[in-house]
């Protein structure tokens, strides 16, 4: 719990609210139905464990942020309680109200528990991934999506380790639950692309076409595209991203749209493939660009911008 003054309002309310949700509860030391909603509030946030922050302003202490909030929620009595989230007061409520409605009020705006463990599970995954910990990474992505089921972020990373290291069965099985939204996500439709290049390079009947079949016919022939997609697919099926760009990129040069934007887009979704996590910076700083994707990225525009 914090007290807002009008010396902490930027940093503990607003600043405090971009990374998680915080409850203003104006009181008044006059005021006895303050006094039964305060312990309330203090239990809840114990309760919460993190989920939310508690603030207190004294509208007697600090009348200019306490009237501005009551015009602008149109309250004219206290207790009343408001819910800053990102930056921005979002809604609010005026009264001692039971806990049980609070807890009703809360969920609306605060994480879930299973969310908040999630994320903290992917987080740590990044990190085991930085020292080289890549099985303690797997573990820690696989319990994020067993606890919150819609973190995209962590199914994705999940996703993409398994191909990573080759268990392709385990990441279709892990991708399922996804699948429907590819069409409208990059990031899963960059998987999807990925597991149908794997799938290409291995079929279970028949066999692929070896790369030197396809360098032969590419050599007869510039514009065989076919053959160039498909020497493309099994560069992606070998984790040979820059390989794989190269030869989108003689596609594109030549037609730009063919084959429906398959070789664009499949290109788009080599770029989401590669693009490593953004590094912790300073507040206000900018990460920088991982320089292979920068490049490429600068590839596709002059190529498609021509």
């Amino acid at each position: 719990m914090i007290d807002i003054t009008l010396e902490n309002f930027q940093t503990a309310l607003i600043e405090g609210s971009a990374t998680t949700p915080v409850l203003l509860d104006i009181w008044a030391e006059w005021c006895g139905p303050c006094k039964q909603l305060g312990p309330v509030l203090e239990k809840l946030e114990t309760e919460y464990a993190g989920r939310f922050t508690l603030a207190k302003l004294d509208a007697d202490k600090v009348p200019q942020i306490s009237t501005q909030l009551s015009e602008m929620f149109g309250v004219r009595s206290i207790p009343f309680c408001v819910m800053f989230v990102g930056g921005q007061p979002v809604d609010g409520f005026v009264g001692a109200i039971p806990a049980e409605k609070i807890r009703e009020f809360l969920d609306k705006h605060v994480p879930a528990a299973e969310e908040l463990e999630a994320a903290a599970e992917e987080e740590a995954a990044h990190e085991a991934l930085a020292e080289g910990d890549t099985e303690g990474a797997l573990e820690k992505l696989q319990h994020a999506v067993a606890t919150d089921p819609a973190n995209d972020d962590a199914r994705f990373d999940y996703v993409k380790l398994l191909l990573q290291l080759g268990r392709s069965d385990d990441a279709k099985v892990a991708f399922a639950p996804v699948i429907a939204k590819a069409p409208a996500v990059r990031r899963f439709d960059a998987l999807q692309r990925w597991m149908t290049a794997i799938d290409f390079a291995a079929p279970p009947t028949g066999s692929a076409p070896a790369l030197a079949d396809l360098d032969a016919r590419i050599a007869a022939g510039k514009r065989d595209f076919d053959a160039r997609f498909a020497r493309a697919q099994l560069l992606m099926a070998e984790q040979r991203w820059t390989d794989a760009m190269d030869e989108l990129l003689e596609i594109l040069m030549r037609d730009k749209a063919w084959s429906d934007d398959a070789a664009r887009k499949t290109y788009i979704a080599v770029l989401e493939l590669i693009e490593p996590n953004k590094p912790k910076v300073a507040d206000g700083q900018i990460p920088p660009d991982d320089p292979t994707v920068a490049t490429y990225r600068r590839r596709l525009s002059s190529v498609v911008l021509s």
